[in-house]
């Protein structure tokens, strides 16, 4: 495309590139040779001009460079006591994230998915019970009830927080049907739901509730940490996360010592003693390599939680300074930033905006070397595998409406400051 260049922004964006070459890790001295070639080519007045910069949605391998030595310290260490499931390592690190989570109890197990479903279960969800939940999540959200022997009943989002809306849940419950036993609320992104408000309808209607902090290691309501809020909440810590293990892992969290009991018996084939079976469980063992893995890590998660609400709030203002939002009289602007409530300390597992041409815009960004995904593009209730549970279009619109417009941008402790501006400089450009 013809573009004119430079202009003085640009110019100071070239600039600072240049600057910050010799010290910026990943694709910086790349970056930095990219800009003096386009400061040399910026002599004609106009040219071709797409610029490429490489922006991942997550790089791993920076926070990897950091800690590589204690990782392999650490894995060494399991290997040479050849004590690979559940152990030393295991029970450590269950009492060390317990505590993270101002919770008394955690159960490791295989993963984020069973972590919900053992949540269930061990609360009492039973077959032919209901669940509350969001219709705005991840597919583990509601495949874990249906594992349970139960039903998800959605209750449509809250448009500025995209996290379930009370109201919803409210005016589901006093319908009076069917038998509702718990509310799972999802904290989405990183950011706790409303557990003042759902808490007291749980109080009010006798259910159980268990979280889903699965994107919510480290974020708190109130200054209670995600984990201590409800009965029960389930962790995740697939690679991406904020705490992340190197491979598939999760954990239960609660203070109620007998749900703690029945969730460990669960996730061992039902079994508190070796092949003594009171109940079909599963087998969901954390693994020590996993177990050692997060430990290294976990004394790290409150500054790269931190380092994510910096690079959160640089976005904001990025966006506030383009002009792209709607504030104000400018309500036809292209970007729509979520709210973020008082109450929530968010983590930002995700960066998500809402947009206008989402898909157009995620095609201009690949092809100048920015990552982005969408979370997410069907809603759970339109799932094809759910269908059987009588929902159809236009039945929950603000879960529809999102997965229309959600886009998430790159974000990790590590993302650099001209990274996050040529995100934002080149939607800009596809909004100009």
């Amino acid at each position: 495309m013809e573009t004119a260049f430079p202009s003085s922004t640009t110019w100071a964006h070239c600039n600072f590139l240049i600057a910050y070459g010799a010290k910026a890790e990943g694709n910086s001295a790349h970056n930095a040779k990219l800009f003096e070639d386009t400061k040399r080519r910026s002599k004609v007045k106009a040219f071709n001009a797409k610029t490429v910069i490489q922006v991942p949605m997550l790089d791993l391998s920076r926070q990897y460079a950091g800690l590589r030595e204690q990782f392999l310290a650490a894995v060494a260490r399991v290997c040479d006591s050849q004590k690979y499931i559940l152990g030393e390592e295991v029970t450590s690190f269950e009492r060390e994230f317990a505590t993270l989570c101002g919770s008394t109890e955690a159960v490791g197990c295989a993963s984020g998915t069973d972590a919900l479903w053992l949540g269930l279960v061990a609360a009492g969800v039973k077959p032919g019970d209901a669940v509350i939940t969001t219709p705005f999540s991840f597919f583990a959200t509601a495949s874990s009830i249906l594992r349970a022997g139960a039903r998800p009943v959605f209750a449509d989002i809250d448009p500025e927080t995209l996290n379930i809306d009370p109201v919803k849940v409210e005016e589901g419950l006093r319908s009076g049907s069917p038998h509702r036993h718990a509310i799972m609320p999802v904290h989405l992104y990183g950011q706790c739901a409303d557990m003042d408000a759902l808490n007291r309808l749980a109080a009010e209607f006798k259910l159980a509730v268990v979280e889903d902090a699965a994107q919510a290691s480290g974020a708190t309501w109130n200054g209670r940490p995600a984990g201590a809020l409800g009965v029960a909440a389930a962790f995740s810590f697939y690679p991406t996360k904020n705490l992340s293990a190197f491979g598939d892992a999760g954990a239960l969290t609660t203070s109620d010592a007998k749900l703690a009991e029945h969730a460990r018996s669960l996730r061992n084939h039902g079994a508190k003693q070796r092949y003594y079976h009171d109940e079909i469980g599963a087998n969901s063992r954390l693994d020590s390599i996993q177990a050692t893995v997060l430990r290294v890590k976990m004394p790290h998660l409150g500054e790269w939680n931190d380092a994510r609400r910096q690079r959160a709030a640089a976005y904001d203002k990025m966006f506030a300074a383009s002009g792209l939002t709607k504030v104000g009289n400018n309500a036809q602007a292209p970007v729509t930033l979520l709210k973020t409530l008082p109450q929530a300390h968010h983590i930002y597992h995700q960066y998500v905006i809402r947009v206008q041409k989402r898909d157009e815009l995620r095609d201009f960004l690949k092809e100048r070397g920015i990552g982005s995904e969408v979370y997410y593009p069907v809603p759970l209730h339109l799932q094809k595998c759910f269908s059987y549970l009588g929902y159809g279009p236009g039945d929950l619109p603000e879960a529809e409406q999102a997965a229309t417009d959600v886009l998430a941008l790159p974000i990790f402790p590590e993302l650099e400051e001209f990274e996050q501006r040529h995100v934002v400089e080149s939607i800009a450009e596809f909004y100009s």
